[in-house]
C-alpha cells in the first residue's frame, strides 16, 4: 500500500498502515519524534507499529549528527535468524515432544544460562578479539563479564522464541528470535540515563527521546558500546542456531542446511539516504534494501514470512519486524485463559500454560494484513508455519 502522510512539527510522519489503527499513545510518540530538530526527512512507520518506551516500536528514524538510545531500545541488536534444511515434513516424527525437549536441553531459556561457555571454534575464528573488547565497554558493566559469557547462546524470555517450521513446499526450517541478553540491556539503560542528563535534552517533549550529539565523548562512548552489543546479539543467535542444528544432525543423519539468514531489528546503522549520510535507527524494523533477505515473524500460532527487500527509499529501505502487538501483555493476561492459548496454538508443539498467555496469537496483529500493508517494501520469498515453538 502507499504510505499515508501526517504533518509533523519538524518533519512529516509516513505510515504504512491506516492512521486509525495506531493507538493514541503511539501517535503522540511519533509526533514527539517528528518534532526533534535532528530528525531527517520524515519518520517512517511500519505496519506493526505500537507504543514503546521512548520511541515507538515499528519506527524508522534517520538523524543528522545525533542518535537517541531509547529509539534503539534496551534489547540492542535483537533480531531474527533462520535456515532452511533439507528435511521434508514427512521426515519429522509423528510426535514432536521429544524433539522439543532435546532442543530445550541445549539452549537455556528465560533467565537460564550455560554453566560455562557454549562458544566453540566452529562459531568464529575471531572470538578472542571480540571478547577482549569487553574490557573497553563502559565500566558499569565490568562485573557482568562472566554472566555475559554464560548467556552467549541463550534465548531469554518475553517474545523471544525458537521454532521448527514448515514452508508451503513442506520443507523444514529453523527460526529463532533473540538479542543481546542482559549485557545489552545494561548498556542501553546506562546510556539512556546519561543522555537524559545532558543539557541539550532539557526541553524535549519526552526526555526518553534524549539524544547524543556527534563529536561529543558521550556519543563516542555510546556508539562503541552499541556496536559491540549489536555484534554480541548476532553471535548469540549464531551460537543458538549451531546448537539447534547439532541436535538435528544427531537426529537426522543426512540433514543439510542452506546459508542462514540473520537480521537485526533493534539497531543503528550508518547509511546514505536522499543523498545524505545519516544515522538510521530501526526499532522494530528490518533493513529492506533491494535484494536484502529478511524475516518477519507472526505470533506463536500463526506463522512467519521470509521476505526480500524492494529498496523503497521512502521507508529508508526498511520493513516491519513482525506482526506487532495489538494489546499489552497485561491486557492479554486479563482477557485470555490457558484454554484460549491451547485453542489458538492447536497443532503446535509448545507451552500451553498461563506463563505464556501474554504471547497468545490474539494479542498480535494479523500477520497477513501486515504483509499486505507493506507490499511496496518487500516481496514474499517463503511463508512458514511453526510445528514446534519454544518460549522463554
Amino acid at each position: 500500500m502507499a504510505a499515508t502522510t501526517i504533518t509533523g512539527t519538524n518533519v512529516d510522519i509516513r505510515l504504512w498502515t491506516r492512521p486509525d489503527t495506531v493507538e493514541d499513545q503511539a501517535m503522540r510518540q511519533l509526533q514527539n519524534i517528528a518534532a526533534l530538530p535532528w530528525t531527517f526527512k520524515h519518520v517512517a512507520v511500519m505496519p506493526d507499529v505500537h507504543y514503546g518506551k521512548g520511541a515507538t516500536v515499528g519506527s524508522v528514524i534517520a538523524m543528522r549528527d545525533a542518535v537517541s538510545p531509547a529509539a534503539v531500545g534496551v534489547d540492542i541488536g535483537c533480531g531474527m535468524s533462520a535456515v532452511r534444511t533439507s528435511l521434508a515434513a514427512n521426515d519429522l516424527p509423528a510426535g514432536l515432544g521429544k524433539l522439543r525437549s532435546k532442543l530445550e536441553a541445549v539452549v537455556p531459556v528465560g533467565f537460564g544460562a550455560h554453566k560455562g561457555t557454549a562458544f566453540t571454534d566452529r562459531d568464529a575464528a575471531d572470538w578472542d578479539v571480540f571478547w577482549k573488547a569487553f574490557e573497553n565497554l563502559t565500566p558499569v558493566v565490568k562485573a557482568n563479564s562472566a554472566k555475559a559469557l554464560q548467556q552467549m547462546g541463550t534465548l531469554g524470555g518475553g517474545n523471544h522464541f525458537i521454532e521448527i517450521c514448515l514452508d508451503t513446499s513442506k520443507r523444514v526450517w529453523v527460526m529463532l528470535h533473540s538479542g543481546s541478553r542482559g549485557i545489552g540491556n545494561l548498556l542501553a539503560q546506562h546510556h539512556i540515563e546519561v543522555a537524559r542528563g545532558l543539557a541539550h535534552n532539557a526541553e524535549l517533549p519526552d526526555r526518553d527521546l534524549a539524544v547524543f550529539l556527534a563529536g561529543t565523548p558521550q556519543m563516542a562512548a555510546y556508539r562503541h558500546d552499541l556496536y559491540w552489543a549489536q555484534e554480541y546479539a548476532r553471535r548469540n543467535r549464531a551460537v543458538m542456531l549451531r546448537l539447534i542444528c547439532d541436535v538435528l544432525r544427531a537426529e537426522f543423519e543426512f540433514i543439510e542446511f542452506d546459508e542462514p539468514i540473520s537480521v537485526h531489528h533493534n539497531y543503528v546503522a550508518e547509511e546514505v539516504h536522499f543523498g545524505e549520510e545519516v544515522l538510521v535507527t530501526r526499532k522494530g524494523a528490518i533493513r529492506a534494501g533491494r535484494g536484502d533477505l529478511g524475516i518477519i515473524p507472526g505470533s506463536m500460532g500463526t506463522g512467519s514470512y521470509v521476505v526480500r527487500g524492494l529498496g523503497n527509499p521512502d521507508s529508508f529501505e526498511s520493513a516491519s519486524h513482525g506482526a506487532g502487538r495489538r494489546m499489552s501483555r497485561t491486557k492479554a493476561r486479563k482477557r485470555f485463559t490457558r484454554q484460549d492459548l491451547a485453542d489458538q496454538t492447536r497443532g503446535v508443539e509448545c507451552r500451553k500454560d498461563t506463563g505464556v498467555v501474554d504471547e497468545i496469537p490474539a494479542a498480535y496483529k494479523d500477520i497477513d494484513q501486515v504483509l499486505r500493508d507493506q507490499d511496496d517494501l518487500v516481496e514474499i520469498v517463503a511463508k512458514l508455519k511453526q510445528v514446534i515453538c519454544i518460549k522463554g
